[in-house]
């Protein structure tokens, strides 16, 4: 008998309704996992549950299995009906901020009455019952559907403590009323903090029955509005996608939606707009603001065969841009995909408050009855009894445990991406924080990746440094040659006032350089093999010689310059490299290049550790023995040969310049191609898993605290709701300040 073979999974993301705590969380996710083959991952903040399945296992049945357990689902909608479904989400936020005025205006009168004795009129109960009847009731009407909807599928969750923590509260003060003496006219009730035995006439709790919806309800809407605060970030990438295009067709321009808009279609981008998508600047120049994409600040000029991301913003001149990519193969779209993935995973620690909020429910009603039956068994008043056992069910708070992680981990993806960091998901922040060694790569990565002019060192008393530069990139302008290019395009970036001159002779010279005449001088640039003048030589430092190639600038027959043609140091890494060492993370080099070059850009960037000639496996291998140290490994790189190594060690970090296999097989991603942002990355990870830790302390310790506080009789119903609504608002509020986070200088070796 043979084994099944082996299916591949797929992934479908369901966005589920109805959640209101942890306890809802680990339902969901049980009752998908039920099916075989399946897991889930089910985000409390993001409303969103990322489900592996087989392929035999349609999303249809997914929705249908959500339903069953007593909740809403549905399959994520194009751009078009998700506007729609964003409309539907505001008139539902509107009806539950009218519900909660509602309340607020009700309830006010109740709980001012029921707390100032001095203000108690004859008969003022009734009044009280009445106003609180329509809270307790339509108030508090989401709290008991969720509740009788959570029942018919034998669920207890948040929604239920809340309804029955509202109809004990409304119902014992409709007995005392009607039948406990409490109705009588002249009936006074003091107000204290902690519940006391009755004087006669049964205590009603109607400040209880209304407070509870009433603190309840507002502290659901404010902790709504914070956590689409935390997700501020992943809007604000999604508006910068383009809704219309303007098409250049011949002399004729059309304006089409974006997902009419074809790879090899030149579109328009005027100054002061957004480029429509990825592409290649056909026509015109222009200075591109990449900020709200790759979290660069400097904007960046742009031309004829330059690159262009979408979602950039034009601030010069009009560009004509050849589409390379489009819908979910642009940059933006990728970018929003990674940060949308790293919210719905889950950290270790969150992953044990599921587990827990999957029996919290239960427990806690088992401690309101045994708190109701030890209060009645001794011998306690009952409605002393009752108000404990009511405040048992209100004050416990498993929302603060499902928040913990999510709302965190939302607020700091979402404020990577916007300094251009881009993690996988809480893994990979775990990854992060225990970082101490990383492998660099050094093309592309600490150093530019192509070819540019180092520096010019011209001879004393001679023509001087622009005159000779200016000579040299007129006649490198014939030159196919890397080096040639280099130098051209160093002329013109370095004097963009003074147009380079017309080249007559122009002679390409195999193995040497070129020569060319310009201006009525013959001028000559070819790598030296001659004894260079003792005023170049003096100023050509060892290093900087076997790191790049040196061109000999020869006019009349006189050398006047020497250029140092090279792969330069990103701007940056030092700085970079110096802060990873400063946060504990050990910088090694690994590069496929010579050994001089290598030790060059070590010793410039104070790395100690180099690695040169090394082939992708090489590096693999290198990952490996480093991890057998003991080291925690992450690498860092931009091309296919780092793809191994970038999936072989403990983390993965890929430049957003670099190619997609190297990002594919990356846990981040650094978006703005600057690795001074690994150290921000570092210190961002620290940041957002020491809030979640506080997080999570604060929401164990807090129903570690206040639940033997109600059972024992110490806690008032009322204030066990405020105190419940405050729980969740912290831990999100708490986790809204990393929207805020600044990264910055590291001093000593601390976050």
């Amino acid at each position: 008998m043979g084994t099944e073979p082996m299916v591949a999974l797929v992934t479908t993301d369901l966005t589920v309704g109805g959640m209101t705590c942890a306890a809802c969380v680990k339902r969901v996710e049980k009752k998908l996992g039920r099916l075989d083959g399946v897991t889930a991952t089910v985000n409390l903040a993001t409303g969103r549950a990322r489900v592996s399945h087989p392929p035999r296992i349609s999303p249809e049945e997914l929705v249908e299995t959500v339903e069953q357990a007593g909740y809403t689902a549905a399959l994520p909608e194009p751009p078009r009906k998700r506007q729609s479904e964003d409309g539907d989400e505001a008139v539902g936020a509107r009806q539950e901020r009218d519900r909660l005025l509602v309340t607020a205006l009700l309830a006010a009168p109740v709980l001012v009455l029921s707390m100032v004795p001095g203000l108690q009129f004859r008969n003022w109960q009734w009044l009280c019952f009445l106003l609180a009847a329509p809270v307790a009731v339509w108030g508090a009407w989401p709290f008991h559907l969720r509740a009788v909807r959570g029942l018919r599928h034998s669920a207890a969750t948040m929604d239920t403590l809340v309804s029955l923590g509202v109809v004990a509260s409304f119902s014992w003060s409709a007995y005392a009323l009607f039948l406990g003496g409490a109705g009588e006219p002249g009936m006074r009730m003091p107000f204290t903090l902690v519940p006391s035995a009755s004087d006669g006439a049964a205590h009603i709790y109607l400040e209880a029955a209304v407070g509870v919806p009433l603190f309840v309800l507002a502290g659901r809407f404010l902790e709504a509005r914070a956590r689409r605060g935390t997700g501020a970030a992943l809007r604000s990438l999604a508006q910068l996608a383009a809704k219309e295009v303007a098409v250049r067709e011949g002399d004729c321009e059309r304006l089409v939606p974006i997902e009419r808009l074809s790879v090899g279609q030149v579109f328009v981008v005027r100054p002061g707009e957004r480029v429509a998508t990825d592409g290649t600047v056909a026509e015109g120049s222009s200075a591109v603001d990449l900020s709200l994409v790759t979290g660069e600040s400097e904007p960046v000029e742009v031309g004829p065969g330059s690159a262009v991301v979408g979602g950039a913003v034009n601030a010069g001149g009009l560009l004509l841009v050849r589409a390379t990519a489009v819908g979910a193969d642009t940059q933006l779209a990728r970018i929003t995909q990674l940060v949308t993935e790293a919210q719905s995973g889950k950290a270790r620690a969150q992953r044990l408050a599921d587990s827990v909020a999957g029996v919290f429910v239960p427990v806690v009603l088992a401690l309101a009855v045994t708190a109701l039956g030890f209060w009645l068994g001794a011998g306690a008043d009952p409605q002393a009894a009752i108000t404990a056992c009511v405040a048992v069910l209100v004050v416990a708070c498993p929302c603060a445990l499902g928040l913990a992680t999510p709302t965190a981990l939302m607020a700091a993806t979402g404020r990577g991406a916007q300094l251009g960091v881009l993690v996988s998901g809480p893994q990979a922040l775990e990854g992060l924080q225990h970082l101490d060694t990383v492998v660099l790569d050094k093309t592309g990565t600490l150093t530019s990746g192509h070819m540019s002019v180092a520096r010019v060192t011209a001879v004393p008393g001679g023509l001087g440094k622009e005159a000779v530069l200016r000579l040299a990139g007129a006649v490198e302008q014939g030159s196919e040659h890397p080096l040639g290019r280099a130098i051209t395009a160093y002329a013109r970036r370095e004097l963009p006032e003074r147009r380079l001159p017309d080249v007559s002779e122009f002679v390409a010279l195999p193995g040497r350089g070129v020569r060319g005449r310009t201006e009525g001088r013959l001028v000559e640039v070819l790598a030296p093999d001659e004894e260079l003048p003792s005023a170049l030589t003096d100023a050509l430092p060892v290093a900087e010689a076997a790191a790049h190639t040196p061109v000999l600038v020869r006019v009349d027959g006189a050398a006047e310059a020497l250029i140092e043609v090279g792969d330069v140091v990103r701007p940056g890494s030092y700085r970079a490299v110096d802060r990873l060492r400063r946060l504990g993370v050990r910088p090694v080099l690994a590069t496929g290049d010579r050994e001089a070059p290598a030790r060059a850009v070590a010793s410039a960037l104070g790395i100690d550790e180099t690695h040169s000639r090394c082939t992708p496996e090489d590096k693999a291998d290198l990952v490996r023995d480093l991890q057998e140290q003991g080291c925690r490994v992450a690498v860092i790189g931009d091309g296919v040969n780092d793809a191994a190594a970038l999936a072989g060690a403990d983390l993965g970090i890929a430049m957003g310049s670099g190619t997609d296999v190297a990002i594919g097989a990356a846990d981040v991603t650094l978006v703005r191609g600057d690795i001074e942002a690994l150290a921000d990355a570092v210190r961002l990870a620290r940041r957002t898993l020491g809030t979640i830790r506080a997080n999570l302390l604060w929401a164990f310790g807090y129903n570690v605290v206040t639940v033997p506080l109600a059972m024992v009789g110490l806690l008032n119903p009322m204030l066990a709701a405020a105190a419940m609504s405050v729980s969740s608002l912290i831990v999100v509020g708490n986790s809204l300040r990393l929207r805020a986070w600044q990264p910055s200088p590291v001093r000593g070796g601390g976050r």
